[in-house]
């Protein structure tokens, strides 16, 4: 069995969920393909899918949901896991609010095809990877919200539900 792992990632967060995601899959001995979005053109060589994107603007990337709907009929063939990396998980007083409300942003993938898994993990906020407009946001909201640059991915959150997918698809 191969699975696939692919990603849509700015400025390199979720490439680096999705690289744990494979290695822990690898590690339990399956036989994992990890790739970047836009290098995919062909499902038929996985029996399952895993696929994650940043979210911006409380969306997947627009890339990632035209993976998506480009591969909607093979997605729905096969076992499908999705996952998101916000950074709106970790700049919170309500977490549990928050967490209710980021899962919604993957409605849209939900529309096309039904993830039998679905992980939720705080992203990274580093202003030298972002555009100067979106710069100055986040320097605002820093200062309101006491926003700190950091790397907020759990990285044994992100572990168990990697190590938990094989029960899952295959």
């Amino acid at each position: 069995m191969t699975i696939l792992v692919t990603y849509a990632s700015r400025g390199g967060a979720t490439a680096g969920v999705a690289q744990a995601i494979a290695k822990v899959l690898i590690e339990q001995g399956l036989q994992v393909t990890l790739l970047p979005m836009q290098q995919v053109h062909d499902l038929s060589n996985y029996q399952a899918v895993v696929a994650g994107s940043a979210i911006h603007k409380n969306n997947w990337l627009p890339e990632a949901l035209t993976f998506v709907k480009q591969h909607q009929s093979a997605l729905q063939t096969k076992p499908f896991a999705a996952f998101l990396t916000c950074l709106a998980l970790a700049m919170t007083k309500q977490p549990e609010k928050t967490r209710t409300d980021v899962a919604q942003w993957l409605q849209p993938v939900r529309n096309l095809v039904q993830p039998c898994s679905e992980g939720l993990f705080a992203g990274v906020l580093d202003l030298s990877k972002i555009s100067l407009g979106y710069r100055m946001l986040f320097r605002g909201a820093m200062l309101v919200r006491r926003w700190r640059e950091g790397d907020y991915r759990n990285w044994p959150a992100i572990e168990a539900w990697a190590a938990a997918l094989p029960s899952q698809l295959i």
